[in-house]
Order: C-alpha cells, then sequence, then structure tokens
C-alpha cells in the first residue's frame, strides 16, 4: 500500500520529501518496531531511495530522502550547507526575551550512547547553534520557532534544557513536575516538536527549493488547549 498522497510534500526525479508523523521511526534501529518505519515502508515503492537526515520518533515535519545515487552523494558531499531548517515547539516556562541564541556545546553524534550530563571531557563536545523566536506566550509554557545552524543529535531537546526552558512533555530532558502537570491539564503525553520547513539549493539542478509541513493536529489542539487557559 503506498503512502498517502497527501504526505508527500515535493517529488521529482532526484529528490522525495515526506511528511513523517509523530510516533514514527524515520529508519529502523536497534530494537524492536511496532510498525514499519518511514524508510522501509518508503523504499516498497522507491527501490533506490537514500536516507539524507532523520527526526526523533516523536518529531513530525519535512523529511527529505534522495531517489538517485547522485542525489544523496550531492548532498553529502556539501555537508548540507545552505540548509534552513525551521522548527516549531512547546516549551516549559514563560520565555522573556522575545528570540535568542542557545549556543551550548553539544555531543558529537558517534557519542549519543552517553547521556548529555555524563559528557565532561571538552574534546567529546563540538558546537551547536539554535536561533529561536517567541511566538506566544502562554501561563506556564512557551510557543516557540527555532532554525537550527547544525544538526547536533536532540539539538533542539538539549539545548532548551539548556536554558532551563525544556520542551514541555520530554520524558528525557524535561522537568517531571511540570510535565505532569502540563499532561493533567491539556490531557496529552507526549512533546510537541515539528519540523515546519526545509529550505535548500537542489543537489542537482539548483533550483531553490521551500518544503514545508503543516501542523499535526494534535499540535493545534494542544495550542488552542493553551490559549483557552490564558
Amino acid at each position: 500500500m503506498p503512502i498517502s498522497p497527501d504526505r508527500i510534500l515535493f517529488q521529482d526525479d532526484h529528490l522525495l520529501a515526506v511528511n513523517k508523523l509523530a510516533g514514527e521511526l524515520t529508519v529502523r534501529g536497534k530494537g524492536e518496531v511496532g510498525k514499519l518505519p518511514l524508510y522501509d515502508f518508503l523504499h516498497q515503492d522507491y527501490p533506490g531511495l537514500r536516507v539524507l537526515h532523520r527526526l526523533d520518533f516523536d518529531t513530525s515535519g519535512v523529511v527529505l530522502f534522495a531517489k538517485t545515487k547522485a542525489a544523496g552523494e550531492a548532498v553529502l558531499a556539501s555537508h548540507f550547507k545552505g540548509w534552513k531548517k525551521v522548527y516549531r515547539a512547546i516549551v516549559s516556562g514563560v520565555i522573556d526575551r522575545d528570540r535568542g541564541v542557545i549556543r551550548a556545546l553539544l555531543p558529537a553524534r558517534s557519542s549519543r550512547e552517553k547521556k548529555f550530563e555524563d559528557q565532561k571531557k571538552k574534546e567529546e563536545l563540538i558546537p551547536a547553534v539554535t536561533n529561536f523566536v517567541v511566538l506566544q506566550r502562554f501561563h506556564g509554557a512557551t510557543y516557540v520557532e527555532c532554525e537550527i545552524e547544525t544538526g547536533r543529535h536532540h539539538q533542539i531537546r538539549r539545548h532548551f534544557k539548556a536554558i532551563k526552558h525544556a520542551l514541555a512533555l520530554d520524558e528525557l530532558y524535561g522537568e517531571p513536575k511540570f510535565n505532569q502537570a502540563f499532561s493533567r491539564v491539556t490531557k496529552f503525553h507526549k512533546f510537541f516538536l515539528h519540523a515546519q520547513s526545509l529550505e535548500l539549493s537542489h543537489p542537482v539542478t539548483g533550483e531553490k527549493l521551500h518544503i514545508e509541513a503543516s501542523m499535526p493536529r494534535a499540535f493545534e489542539a494542544v495550542l488552542k488547549k493553551l490559549q483557552q487557559l490564558q
């Protein structure tokens, strides 16, 4: 069964962009999978598909794949230069400034098995930059838009933890007491992080691409709930 057409955000002879759902694996991991990961599912209809980047299991939004070897190699050779990745998130607490830049060092992807708190050696940490803008403030939470200049593992989640505004309902990096209260009030139990858009130059044609994924209904619902509680 092919993927629902409304989840295909862009495709041509070289690229395929898909709207990943929250609660869906991008690629197969080490553990058991309850349902087929997005890549495995797509690979049935696109045999030559190549993974270019990933999103966390509970993160939704734009994921881009290469349909040809030439496109995949061109993207990897460019080290993703010129990519602009914009996310939307709900974080804990009220951020008092309208915009900011987070520059906390993060572990390299090769160190992802180690917990963030255990990374003590400077040589194991590498620069990471997250720019954010406040979109709306609620009672006890903030709706933000983020642009990441780097692509470290769990970058947005780790960076907002570093400034004491962890993603609401993030069990790994968040505050348990806040999460319990947020879940009790909103009736939601998973964090909200959405890869809203991706801009890049086409690796083969050079065309400027802007690919956007609509907000999941659950994300819209929790924003509406927070607005009602104002």
